[in-house]
């Protein structure tokens, strides 16, 4: 009697599956490539060295910003300053985004601190209780489109370049015009799956969570134990976000500057994404007014991490690759994509709606060039005034 296929598991494979073979054949090309061009020992040299590079002077540079930055935003927090914002911005979420007022308090809190800062909302049973089923997905696409946003402004505007101030207001513009196509797009997905009925289930659990609905927890203590608390809980807090990016920077960062560099820079590359930046210039310039064809390496990075993106802007400056209006366009595209490759999947998990994550995805795609496009446009016009 034959036996039956045994059922494999979800979350399980095959030890060994055709994936594999494809996986390590990706895996030696690429390598087979850079080595060839570069020669082995260049090749191991380059990435050490250049790892090294990354972690000192940006990686590191990028938990302080992330310290501080998570100090404020805890202060902000404790002494109800996010709460007064939630206050004044719930008003146009329903114009703008189609979604409840309680949806700004998603945009504040990820914009302190990170995509997936958009799920202990979402957890919280009153907060839940403000959206309709359709409604809720959407928060992925709206929390990652403000992601990082406050450490992304701040390190642009420490950048040393003209017209900075400029730059950064009109990417900060872009990336707001950007996350209302990602969560229009998306609301219009979720609507054909869900309908546009309210679901029980999204009610607060018990009377308690509703009275709760109007407060904000407090620290114990005085306003001084209370400010000091705050800082503290709020610096360790940036520490892990800080940890947090430097896998993303380090890997992502290696590769795309081993694509983007010339065999005559400092750390050599192979100068395969500016060929095929060349090659799509006729369409890139218009809409983004790029100034180097290198500069597309800050938006492909962004796909899958916001501050490996940050990190290849010295680099371009250092070599009068990009100006002003690059710079409003990468701070468009970092703020609105904020790595949404690497999040979005398991945000759509989380928020119990898995099976629309390539909708989520595509969604935040379009929203993301939209930004792009839109600082663009925006930096030139206040420019000519």
């Amino acid at each position: 009697m034959d036996r039956e296929p045994q059922q494999v598991p979800p979350g399980y494979k095959a030890k060994i599956s055709p994936e594999t073979f494809v996986c390590l054949g990706l895996i030696l090309s690429i390598f087979a490539y850079l080595g060839y061009k570069l020669g082995a020992v260049r090749l191991m040299q380059t990435i050490m060295q250049l790892s090294f590079d990354l972690l000192i002077n940006t990686c590191f540079f990028l938990m302080a910003l992330c310290v501080i930055m998570g100090g404020l935003a805890a202060i902000l927090a404790e002494f109800g300053i996010i709460d007064l914002f939630n206050l004044l911005l719930s008003p146009l979420m329903r114009p703008l985004y189609h979604l409840p007022g309680a949806a700004a308090l998603g945009v504040i809190t990820t914009f302190f601190s990170d995509n997936p800062a958009i799920l202990s909302l979402s957890s919280n049973a009153s907060f839940r209780a403000s959206f309709k089923r359709y409604q809720l997905p959407a928060l992925c696409n709206l929390g990652t489109s403000f992601g990082m946003g406050m450490i992304v402004i701040t390190y642009m505007s420490s950048l040393e370049v003209d017209k900075i101030g400029l730059a950064v207001l009109a990417g900060f513009l872009g990336a707001f015009m950007g996350s209302i196509v990602s969560t229009r797009l998306m609301l219009r997905a979720t609507r054909k799956s869900y309908g546009d009925r309210a679901d029980d289930s999204l009610a607060p659990e018990d009377a308690q969570a509703s009275d709760l609905q109007n407060l904000r927890p407090v620290r114990s203590g005085g306003a001084l134990q209370r400010v000091m608390g705050a800082l503290l809980e709020g610096g360790k807090t940036g520490v892990e976000v800080g940890l947090s990016i430097i896998p993303g920077v380090l890997i992502i960062c290696c590769l795309v500057i081993l694509f983007t560099n010339g065999p005559d820079d400092k750390f050599p590359g192979v100068a395969l994404i500016p060929w095929l930046g060349e090659k799509f210039n006729f369409l890139l310039q218009p809409l983004f007014g790029f100034s180097s064809s290198h500069a597309i390496s800050v938006p492909l990075t962004a796909l899958g991490s916001a501050g490996a993106s940050l990190a290849l802007i010295p680099v371009l400056l250092s070599k009068s690759l990009i100006g002003a209006n690059d710079i409003a366009v990468f701070t468009a595209i970092c703020m609105c994509w904020s790595g949404y490759l690497s999040t979005h999947i398991a945000m759509m998990d989380n928020l119990k709606a898995r099976e629309l994550a390539s909708k989520a995805i595509l969604s935040h795609t379009f929203g993301g060039l939209a930004a792009g496009i839109a600082a663009n446009f925006l930096f030139k016009l206040l420019s000519s005034f």
